[in-house]
């Protein structure tokens, strides 16, 4: 889908799920974080934010580029049914799962900041994947970072 409008600006067209943005952050309908790509390939700074945080903390169980392993499922498929609200629920508080004689662990990252400061991050990136609009590569174009991102970081951080 292609949305025009307050988004496009510069006269770039905005591909994605987007609606609205707000401080370099952008929102799908229902006002959860979301992925967006220009038509020019320049990507939004959370999805390639996600990509070096999901490769620092998550991929050594989920796989490269949410892809899974033999012990944690492929984050990339989980993603196309998983709500955020359910996202945030398991990463938060983590979860154990029981199948066919086998126990999954989720650890909780409730009290890790490299996490819960960029949960956001993470979410879109994971999103971008689930959809299909990012390959399995790190976003080579990508918006700055604006002054909002830097003092949410700086402050999430400090805490």
């Amino acid at each position: 889908m292609v949305f025009l409008g307050a988004l496009a600006g510069a006269g770039s067209v905005i591909a994605g799920p987007a609606v609205k943005s707000e401080d370099g952050k952008y929102l799908d309908k229902d006002g959860n974080p979301t992925w967006n790509k220009k038509d020019d390939g320049t990507w939004d700074w959370y999805t390639f934010s996600g990509y070096r945080r999901y490769h620092a903390e998550c991929h050594v169980c989920h796989g490269p580029d949410g892809e899974g392993s033999t012990y944690a499922p492929a984050l990339r498929v989980s993603l196309q049914t998983l709500t955020y609200d359910q996202f945030q629920e398991t990463v938060v508080n983590g979860r154990t799962v029981h199948t066919a004689g086998k126990e999954s662990v989720m650890p909780s990252f409730g009290t890790n900041k490299n996490v819960m400061c960029y949960i956001d991050d993470l979410y879109v990136y994971l999103k971008a994947r689930a959809d299909g609009a990012l390959a399995r590569a790190r976003p080579e174009k990508r918006e700055a970072k604006v002054d909002a991102i830097k003092q949410y970081e700086d402050a999430c951080m400090a805490n």
